[in-house]
């Protein structure tokens, strides 16, 4: 016999803790950690931080281009557009017309609340400006609104407005007769600073400001082409876009002021395209034109890449068969995609200050 043999039982067993009580020590020390861990590798919350847009049925926003488009709590109803669609310098704020309503966010685009209604011809578009502060205008129409820390009041408008840009209390605005005006007072009171050669078509389709340089104007013109001036009208420059062109609209890069963008149609052969320049619009080149799979209208809603000169966005829309938009991406070197959507349409297209990424569409609807 072995002397172990005569030992008791029980003092065998004392060394070995049971299993259960070594899988509750063992998740009692790493059950921190772990949850350290989920915590630490849990992704960010997309920006902005809502899955649904409420408080207007008129703006949505997209984070793929038009691929996916945020859901509205309201439905779109009647008809009514959405021109107006602009981000302002304060953290957060955010304004948008839609039919006679003027609303504000103050939450990047989640929730909007209506500041008041007025009644306008042609739903306003809204250029923003420093200080908290934007301008509400109606395309061809003589109806001009300002919005800042006062809230919302209707001013005299110099004009039929065609263009409108801000800096600072300095405001400068195009017209329907080639005159272009200028306000040192936000609008209050206006003066004439220049208009364009005589050459010109008396059928102005807009004129655009350089954001960064507002003595930088190009106006678009029907049959005659555009014009481009870099001294605030002292001496206007014919473009290269000249007799025979209707150029219908710009989009001015925000990096690059050298890069502005034409969509002109050109009266000869009827054919709708979209036009580049390098040297702040003396001259252009044809980079994409309707056919084979291209569709393009006339002034289409244009957009140029926050951060990338070398790209452009433009709508498309048509209501029948049925609805359908498309949100065309146009790179300087002709190449383009598109994403479609069942929607009337889109008048407005806006970068989010924040992150670039985000696209604010202001929405349309004819039914």
């Amino acid at each position: 016999m072995r002397d172990t043999d005569l030992l008791p039982t029980a003092h065998c067993e004392l060394p070995t803790m049971k299993p259960t009580l070594l899988l509750t020590l063992a998740l009692t020390l790493t059950l921190p950690a772990a949850a350290q861990r989920r915590r630490a590798t849990a992704p960010p919350i997309p920006f902005p931080g809502c899955a649904i847009v409420s408080g207007t049925p008129a703006v949505t926003f997209t984070r793929d281009e038009g691929r996916t488009l945020t859901p509205t709590a309201e439905r779109l109803s009647g008809v009514g557009y959405t021109y107006g669609l602009a981000a302002l310098d304060t953290p957060g704020a955010m304004l948008s017309w839609h039919k006679t309503t003027l609303s504000i966010s103050n939450d990047y685009g989640c929730t909007w609340r209506a500041l008041g209604d007025w009644q306008t011809d042609f739903p306003p578009t809204i250029t923003s400006a420093p200080g908290g502060r934007a301008y509400a205008w109606s395309d061809n129409r003589q109806f001009l609104l300002r919005y800042d820390s006062r809230g919302p009041q209707v001013l005299k408008a110099p004009g039929v407005i065609v263009g409108l840009a801000a800096a600072g209390d300095r405001v400068r605005a195009g017209d329907d007769q080639g005159v272009v005006w200028e306000s040192t007072d936000s609008g209050d009171s206006w003066s004439q600073i220049t208009r364009l050669p005589s050459q010109a078509s008396s059928l102005i389709y807009r004129y655009s400001f350089d954001p960064s340089n507002l003595d930088h104007i190009i106006a678009g013109t029907a049959v005659t082409g555009a014009y481009v001036t870099f001294d605030a009208g002292r001496n206007w420059l014919r473009t290269s876009l000249t007799d025979g062109f209707n150029v219908m609209n710009f989009a001015m890069s925000p990096v690059d002021p050298n890069v502005v963008w034409a969509m002109a149609v050109d009266g000869r052969s009827g054919v709708h395209a979209m036009h580049r320049s390098v040297d702040g619009g003396r001259t252009f080149s044809q980079v994409l034109a309707e056919g084979n799979g291209v569709e393009m209208q006339n002034g289409p809603v244009m957009a140029a890449h926050p951060t990338d000169a070398n790209i452009l966005y433009y709508v498309h829309s048509v209501q029948f068969p049925e609805p359908t938009t498309d949100l065309y991406r146009v790179e300087a070197n002709g190449s383009y995609s598109f994403t479609r959507n069942a929607d009337d349409g889109f008048d407005s297209i806006l970068f989010s200050p924040l992150d670039p990424t985000v696209m604010y569409l202001g929405l349309q609807t004819v039914h």
